[in-house]
């Protein structure tokens, strides 16, 4: 199996952090944007597309500023996805950081799927 590489992505959102949270550590708040349904039973969370299901294990989080999650076919790896959200001292503006990994030749696919991702985040929060 090939390394995978990390990689971040930042995306500006235009809404308060406490309602973004929500939205990125709930599987309510996931099942809008993240997959068609998230149903979550203790630290697993078990992610649903069009009749596939990925499993994940809640690797930690801190309430309002960010979720961390390692899919369990990934479970001997170090990788994992997080979602933070950072807020500029100085103008309050609102991001979401997203860390992943991806093998080399799918970097660029996993950016695009985030961005799209995010921005179906963003059409549900009304920050678009």
């Amino acid at each position: 199996m090939d390394d995978k590489i990390k990689f971040e992505m930042e995306f500006p959102i235009h809404v308060s952090p406490s309602l973004l949270y929500q939205y990125i550590s709930t599987p309510s708040g996931m099942s809008e944007w993240y997959a068609d349904n998230v149903n979550s039973r203790g630290e697993f969370f078990t992610f649903i597309w069009e009749g596939s299901e990925e499993k994940a294990r809640l690797l930690g989080k801190k309430t309002g500023e960010r979720i961390k999650f390692r899919w369990v076919e990934d479970e001997e790896t170090d990788y994992y996805f997080e979602m933070r959200i950072v807020v500029d001292e100085i103008t309050k503006d609102v991001s979401l950081i997203v860390t992943d990994f991806a093998e080399e030749d799918e970097i660029e696919e996993g950016k695009m799927l985030w961005e799209n991702m995010v921005s179906n985040l963003k059409h549900v929060l009304g920050s678009v």
